[in-house]
């Protein structure tokens, strides 16, 4: 049996009340999926998605999130596929819809993040452990803070890219109590220049370990041209959303009192 349902950018797709083989192309929806007690259902997982170590290992490799193994996932026979909107591109989903249905979520926000739980729950039969979930990282995740310092966080280097707005983590700077000069612009992840991170008078600059590596070797390079801005580097993982969240609350505390 089957359930016509509307995801998270509108599109409807049939999919069954009972999933039995899924494949996840988004590392947070891996993850959550199996904090949801969805071991055995799990078909197919990308290269990124490496959450939980030890039990993630066991599902098979489809490709990346940008790129997909069509004929792997094929093979997989699966019966629900999940996808992210700013994690995988719209050309693999309309190819990937063609072996089964593939759902669609999208976070920009915390509250859009309790959302994607929730959603997974509902589309898993697993509405009870998902709400569980929820109230387990509403309890741990920090609560607003008063906005006091600039801050900016980092992804890429050559060329400099950093987090603008309505993303998960431009929410999560927020709410830590910084302000995101460059969350105005355009671009959800704007290029920027030395000259442009100057002129905003960090107060902060976090370094996340991914997508781009950043490490100790990277903070001489930014000090260079920001003498006045504390650099932090920070773990990019812990600023994922989905079950991650629980694992996540405690670190985002300290790092406010570290800054």
């Amino acid at each position: 049996m089957t359930k016509l349902i509307t995801d998270h950018i509108g599109r409807q797709v049939n999919v069954s009340i009972t999933p039995k083989r899924i494949v996840s192309i988004c590392p947070a929806i891996t993850e959550t999926l199996f904090t949801l007690g969805l071991k055995n259902e799990i078909v197919g997982r990308t290269k990124y998605c490496i959450f939980p170590e030890g039990i993630v290992e066991n599902v098979p490799i489809i490709g990346g999130t940008k790129e997909v193994n069509v004929e792997k996932i094929r093979a997989l026979q699966p019966d629900l596929i999940l996808a992210e909107k700013e994690e995988n591109t719209e050309e693999i989903v309309q190819v990937l819809e063609e072996i089964a249905p593939v759902f669609v979520l999208e976070v920009q926000s915390i509250k859009e993040a309790y959302r994607f739980i929730q959603t997974l729950g509902f589309l898993t039969n697993k509405e009870q452990v998902a709400e569980q979930l929820i109230d387990s990282v509403k309890a741990v995740f920090p609560s607003p803070y008063i906005q006091s310092k600039n801050a900016a966080y980092a992804i890429w280097r050559k060329p400099y890219m950093v987090v603008g707005g309505t993303t998960y983590i431009n929410d999560v700077l927020h709410t830590l109590g910084f302000h995101n000069p460059f969350a105005k612009e355009e671009s959800r992840y704007p290029a920027v220049t030395k000259e442009s991170l100057a002129d905003t008078n960090l107060d902060v600059l976090f370094l996340a370990s991914e997508p781009f590596p950043f490490k100790e070797k990277h903070i001489a390079e930014f000090q260079a041209f920001l003498p006045n801005t504390k650099i932090v580097l920070v773990e990019g993982e812990m600023f994922w959303y989905g079950s991650r969240m629980e694992i996540a609350g405690s670190y985002l505390k300290e790092l406010v009192e570290l800054i």
